[in-house]
């Protein structure tokens, strides 16, 4: 059996071997060879690549360098498929400047190698040049464009490459499809992705590749188009996991979580074996319906399922169990983590924000700093959003100084939510000066001012901003309209806010929703026209909640009508009994309108109800310390010195001629004086 050692059935043994993934055999025959020659190098490099040893592959070429021999075709196409495997770009430009020295720089398949790892290195400017300046091209090297540039969410480049591929007369395959595809998903571009379905028909042999089914049902999925997924899947002949995964992630995608739960039922039943992308869309469904129990039997089955918790799963099942408000499991599942990325830090930091435990989010972040990872452009965001929700200025700004920092001002996300985290500390100075040194603006980001300034009554300010980000074409929302109109009702534009409020649907093609119907009722209501406030509310095509008649309660104390305040409130109660404030407010009505009777029967019938007024709450930070109060609270440790200098503070103001808001204090029918109610 001599002659196997002949080079020529020697490099056919090295490939076969290599091929049945046998790769210790193929190398070790390969070593024992007492001859070889560029096929058995070519052979053996190849084999390392086919069975993922690239790190091998690499070596055995730089020996066969060494060696004097020349390089093949297919010896360059297995280094640089190495290279992409590694993510290894600097290995990879070096043997492209080797490869330019050689006889086959312009060879299609060299090139379409190195434009190949280029892409998948995510140089995709380099792999662009390299695609302009190949005099040839092949149906393979427009793929390997096309899927780098789809893989590196560059939407648009790949359909103008498929309009070129359609043009050069290659034809295209299911790679170049799938591309395309992907593209679309990118960018949600629903018609694009539509006439390449309808390609992809007249191609009848592609419509049944499961690949291109597969990627059909993804695109659909993430155009929002639900219907057409479904018709897709439901008509494959074959399907694979991809193809459940598909269709579960697609469901999930558009809100449609109890199908989500249903199709990963179906699923198991069929024995198919879901991974950590099914377990993933399943997850995200549970927490948008807030399915604990369904939530921990996934966990479960993760657990027996012997997957592990990696980063990107033990991240969905910390964030769907802080979305089911189980912050204690989360908290757990989190420190068992083994290998703990930025990803999901980023899971627990924002679900104590979510659950607005601002600052058991600001200790994660804390930790998190201290052993020593990089915050992202969500981590920063999130932590605005719990300084915004604290007021707490100093840790803001401290935050901000780090964005600067690591260049990350460029970020819009990042923008809006300082525009929006100095707003909500009061700070509109500053919030207007991030806002416009925004390297890029979104409807986001001028919604953040916009709002800002109508939060703190700066209704003028608002309405500038309105005007000038019309004058810039960009599109309003609903929030922007809902800013807009508390701007106008904090002015009594009455004329001004009825324009805004028929633009939203005459201009803009936005339906009023419940809050714009509450400003209305506000403006409208403040001007005195209270039984017009009622009007509007009752030709309402939605349904009035407790905000819209709590506002008209509201409008009834200033204006003083006490037939319409009886309305709102018999509404209000009807959906919430146990509505303390209602009580509250309807009493001072009467009480205004010396109605004693009705007066002294609120409050027998609070009593009666065991209802009790929600007790004001504030805090204060103090040398990286929050210091929180409630009315009437003795649970601080200072509380004596705190109730002594607030004595002395009512003193000064008294003297000063400032008397007490009794607006909201029940009236003591007895005494007939106003008093607290302590409740």
């Amino acid at each position: 059996m001599g002659y196997i050692y002949d080079v020529v059935p020697g490099s056919a043994l090295i490939d076969m071997y290599a091929k049945c993934k046998v790769l210790d055999d193929s190398l070790q025959f390969f070593n024992e060879m007492p001859e070889k020659n560029w096929v058995s190098w070519s052979a053996i490099i190849a084999g390392c690549t086919q069975n993922d040893q690239l790190l091998i592959g690499l070596k055995l070429f730089k020996e066969m360098q060494k060696e004097g021999l020349g390089i093949s075709q297919s010896t360059y196409a297995s280094i640089f498929r190495s290279c992409a495997g590694l993510s290894a770009l600097k290995l990879g430009s070096q043997l492209h400047a080797h490869a330019l020295k050689s006889d086959l720089k312009s060879d299609v398949i060299v090139g379409t190698a190195t434009l190949d790892m280029y892409s998948k290195c995510d140089s995709i400017l380099d792999a662009r040049k390299l695609f302009n300046s190949m005099r040839y091209h092949s149906l393979q090297s427009y793929n390997a464009l096309i899927t780098g540039y789809a893989r590196n969410n560059h939407g648009i480049e790949p359909l103008h490459l498929f309009k070129l591929l359609m043009k050069s007369g290659l034809g295209f395959d299911e790679i170049s499809l799938s591309g395309a595809f992907s593209a679309c998903s990118t960018i949600k571009r629903h018609l694009e992705g539509s006439q390449l379905h309808g390609i992809a028909i007249k191609s009848s042999y592609l419509i049944s590749n499961i690949c291109v089914a597969n990627a059909l049902v993804d695109m659909y999925g993430k155009c929002e188009a639900l219907n057409e997924a479904c018709m897709v899947f439901d008509d494959m002949v074959r399907r694979d996991s991809v193809s459940w995964n598909s269709i579960i992630a697609a469901h999930e995608q558009n809100d449609s979580n109890e199908e989500t739960l249903s199709l990963f039922v179906s699923m198991l039943h069929l024995g198919m074996e879901p991974d950590e992308f099914t377990y993933g869309s399943v997850l995200k469904a549970c927490a948008g319906n807030q399915a604990l129990n369904f939530c921990m039997e996934i966990h479960t089955r993760v657990i027996k399922s012997k997957i592990g918790f990696d980063s990107f799963l033990g991240s969905v099942l910390i964030d769907t169990y802080c979305k089911c408000g189980m912050m204690e499991e989360a908290e757990k599942l989190h420190n068992r983590i083994e290998e703990q990325t930025t990803i999901s830090w980023n899971s627990i930091i924002s679900g104590f924000s979510l659950q607005k435990q601002s600052e058991a989010s600001q200790k994660f972040f804390s930790w998190m700093l201290e052993m020593g990872l990089e915050p992202d452009n969500f981590t920063y965001a999130t932590m605005l959003d719990t300084c915004a929700d604290m007021a707490n200025i100093g840790l803001g700004r401290q935050i901000h100084a780090q964005i600067i920092k690591r260049e990350l001002t460029s970020d819009v996300y990042i923008t809006s939510t300082l525009v929006d985290m100095y707003s909500k500390c009061g700070i509109m100075e500053e919030s207007y000066l991030v806002f416009q040194k925004a390297f890029k603006r979104d409807f986001v980001t001028w919604n953040s001012l916009l709002c800002g300034y109508a939060h703190h009554g700066l209704a003028e300010e608002a309405l500038k901003v309105f005007e000038k980000m019309q004058r810039e074409n960009v599109r309003p929302n609903h929030t922007t309209f809902l800013s807009v109109l508390r701007a106008c009702a904090h002015i009594g534009l009455v004329d001004k806010g009825l324009f805004y409020f028929d633009s939203m649907l005459k201009d803009y093609g936005l339906d009023p929703q419940v809050e714009h119907y509450s400003c209305m009722v506000d403006i409208i209501g403040r001007s005195g026209r209270v039984d017009q406030a009622l009007k509007l509310i009752y030709n309402m095509p939605l349904e009035a909640d407790c905000v819209v008649w709590r506002t008209l309660l509201s409008v009834c104390k200033i204006i003083g009508n006490v037939e319409v305040a009886e309305i709102a409130a018999k509404s209000i109660l009807e959906l919430d009994n146990e509505d303390s404030s209602t009580y509250v407010l309807l009493a001072n009505i009467y009480a205004n309108a010396n109605m004693w009777e009705k007066v002294s029967k609120m409050r027998k019938t609070m009593k009666y109800n065991r209802l009790k007024k929600e007790p004001g709450c504030s805090w204060i930070e103090v040398k990286d310390e929050v210091h929180t109060f409630l009315v009437g609270d003795k649970a601080h440790p200072r509380w004596n010195e705190i109730y002594a200098e607030l004595g002395v503070l009512l003193g000064e103001m008294k003297s000063v001629g400032y008397a007490p808001h009794g607006g909201f204090l029940l009236i003591d029918i007895e005494t007939e004086q106003s008093t607290e109610f302590e409740i």
